[in-house]
């Protein structure tokens, strides 16, 4: 049994953001045939209740706390180092010592790193084979982020976009094989990093879609006169926040004029204040529900207006799973592996998502086709147990060690099902 040092930026568990569902699925499939050696972060101290849990997938586990006030201040010593604010921001001597001590010791054969910030605890030049799943290009997130940011954030952000791209072409090109969420995502980052083009690779997310499917059990949460447009998502994200402020801002009067008893739910954990102050009468703001499937499965339509989000979202393909017609951005649309108009529909432009909208509502029979084969197709492409064969591949080419060299052994595994996820990313 090989055994691998897995380094996660937050807790992965329970599964209910995007990043801990993905990191989640990968900690269950590394653990099936390999003794795991888990470091990561506690952000919300409500996971601390979830340590446990965690544990029993690992053979020894780090925790460390996350106190986002003195994690702001490291971030602001890099600015004097000329270093990425993200690295300072997960940046932990505890974490680091532990994951020392398990190399320098040969505790462990390889070590897998979820979040380009977490390569930082591998010594450097790596002196144990290396998987980084990036999961998205995160330095262009930032520059992103500059394009709709004025002065000074404008700066901060294109800066760290920068020196973030910087560390990660630095950390792939000491990788065995970097992987992202999306082959769009694979290819920016080959024209951004074309030293290490040739061990980049796509693994995208996955859906559970036998917790994700209709269930005549969920009552809907829904009054009977209204019509659910339904967003769902971690709501302290920004990407988040822009998006279902757009839609409520934007979209949503125009789409009551043809559609008045349209109502757009906001369902989500951590509501930011810019989400709270969104809610009255056309808009209602969930905060966390105990499931969100009632949510997803009674809505007349499912949106996803994301402007700034990048990769594969979670949020999409569990309303798929749940057999709901979703109207998405353009970029989040591209990349799935799904068929615009049959599948589901793209909007870019205010007009697109009005018109669309309200086709699917006022189409009840369209809108459950679109449903039906929005599910067949991520029963049919996205099954977590084909995504995560990537890093099979890696292991397999690897082999036991045939003298006192520290090297990885070589096993298969087999990805597990999902238990239950009852929140949104």
């Amino acid at each position: 049994m090989s055994k691998i040092l897995l380094l996660v930026h937050r807790i992965p568990y329970p599964p209910n953001k995007g990043d801990k569902v993905r990191s989640y699925h990968l900690l269950q499939h590394l653990a099936r045939r390999h003794e795991v050696l888990l470091g990561t972060f506690i952000d919300d101290p409500d996971d601390e209740r979830h340590i446990d849990v965690v544990r029993g997938l690992c053979s020894d586990a780090y925790f460390a706390r996350l106190r986002p006030r003195a994690a702001r201040l490291r971030s602001v010593g890099q600015i004097l180092r000329g270093g990425a604010l993200t690295l300072g921001y997960y940046r932990d001597s505890g974490l680091a010592r532990w994951a020392r001590e398990r190399i320098e010791q040969r505790t462990v054969d390889a070590a897998v790193v979820f979040s380009s910030s977490m390569a930082q605890y591998v010594q450097q030049p790596f002196k144990v084979p290396v998987l980084i799943d990036f999961v998205d290009v995160d330095s262009q997130k930032w520059t992103q982020y500059a394009e709709v940011h004025r002065w000074p954030l404008s700066w901060v952000y294109r800066r760290e976009g920068r020196a973030l791209l910087d560390y990660e072409r630095r950390m792939a090109a000491l990788a065995r094989r970097s992987y992202f969420t999306t082959d769009k995502e694979a290819a920016l980052f080959a024209r951004l990093a074309p030293e290490v083009a040739g061990r980049i690779e796509a693994m995208g997310n996955g859906v559970d879609t036998a917790f994700f499917a209709p269930d005549a059990a969920h009552a809907s949460p829904y009054p009977p006169h209204e019509t659910p447009i339904v967003f769902t998502g971690a709501m302290d994200y920004w990407p988040n926040v822009d998006a279902v402020s757009w839609f409520a801002k934007e979209v949503l009067p125009a789409l009551r004029q043809r559609q008045p008893t349209a109502r757009f739910y906001v369902v989500g954990r951590s509501p930011a204040p810019e989400v709270r102050a969104l809610a009255g009468e056309a808009v209602v703001v969930t905060g966390t529900v105990p499931d969100v499937r009632p949510y997803l499965q009674h809505s007349a339509v499912v949106v996803a207006p994301l402007r700034l989000a990048r990769g594969v979202q979670n949020k999409i393909l569990e309303a798929m799973a749940m057999a709901r017609p979703v109207v998405v951005s353009k970029t989040c649309g591209d990349a799935l592996d799904a068929l615009p108009g049959s599948e589901l529909i793209l909007a870019t432009e205010v007009s697109d998502y009005v018109r669309e909208v309200d086709l699917l509502v006022s189409d009840r029979l369209r809108a459950a086709a679109i449903g039906h084969a929005g599910r067949l197709r991520v029963i049919d492409a996205y099954r977590w147990e084909a995504r995560l064969s990537c890093i099979d591949r890696q292991f397999d080419r690897w082999r036991a060690p045939q003298s006192n060299q520290t090297a990885p052994i070589t096993h298969c595994y087999e990805a597990p099902g999902l238990t239950a996820e009852n929140a949104p990313d």
